[in-house]
């Protein structure tokens, strides 16, 4: 069999295992940002439709299909990308500086909550081995990528750096004098983040991170081993 014909179904076989835990992370992420906002007086991103786990509701056409699918290719299986961001207007806010933090962290901590529920599955997975080799193969694999692209998003997400969450947690705990000098960075923030990425630092940072977390998640061993690189 050609071998650039086996590369191409591998790396098909490949973006099937991720495509749901992908899609799954950056819903939840986005419709936890919009339900924390209501639960806390603001509704405009429930009036725009955002509190929902519908996906269409989150997906940035760049963001979330063409980067990361030039980054995955380009960057050897790297994915790297985002969705629209979820609209709050602060003016709502029960305790604006306070609230927009809790905003904020909703969406990693949802991530962290999806990791948990993958792993769970996955531990499920191995206990269909007897029952049917090629099924607990793929709910192992799938699983896998769910508790790792979680674990990655949260991570990221909490970096402090805007726009990500971590930025704007930041924000809200910094005193007002450095949260206004922090809050003026943030047009450079991507930049700065898409810099970092292209250059390989940001794996430098992230790496340890997520291998320091899937170490900490009892069972969670074989992820690293089926997904990441030594650290």
């Amino acid at each position: 069999m050609d071998i650039t014909y086996q590369a191409f179904m591998a790396q098909l076989q490949l973006v099937a295992i991720l495509a749901l835990p992908v899609i799954l992370a950056i819903t939840v992420h986005e419709a936890a940002h919009a339900w924390v906002a209501h639960r806390l007086g603001d509704d405009t991103a429930r009036q725009l439709g955002r509190v929902t786990f519908n996906p269409l509701k989150h997906i940035d056409p760049i963001g979330t299909v063409l980067v990361p699918a030039l980054t995955f290719i380009f960057l050897h299986g790297v994915l790297f990308g985002w969705a629209k961001p979820v609209p709050v207007n602060w003016r709502n806010l029960h305790h604006p500086r306070r609230d927009m933090a809790l905003v904020a962290i909703a969406g990693p901590g949802v991530n962290l909550l999806m990791a948990l529920g993958w792993l769970a599955l996955l531990h499920l997975g191995s206990l269909l081995q007897p029952l049917s080799s090629g099924l607990a193969l793929t709910v192992v694999y799938m699983s896998a990528a769910g508790v790792l692209i979680n674990v990655f998003f949260m991570v990221l997400n909490l970096l402090p750096l805007l726009p990500l969450d971590g930025g704007r947690v930041m924000t809200g705990i910094l005193p007002p004098r450095a949260a206004g000098w922090f809050y003026r960075a943030e047009p450079y923030g991507m930049v700065i983040l898409l810099a970092l990425l292209i250059t390989g630092m940001l794996g430098s940072v992230l790496l340890p991170a997520v291998h320091g977390i899937l170490a900490v998640l009892p069972g969670a061993d074989i992820v690293s081993k089926l997904f990441l690189p030594a650290v």
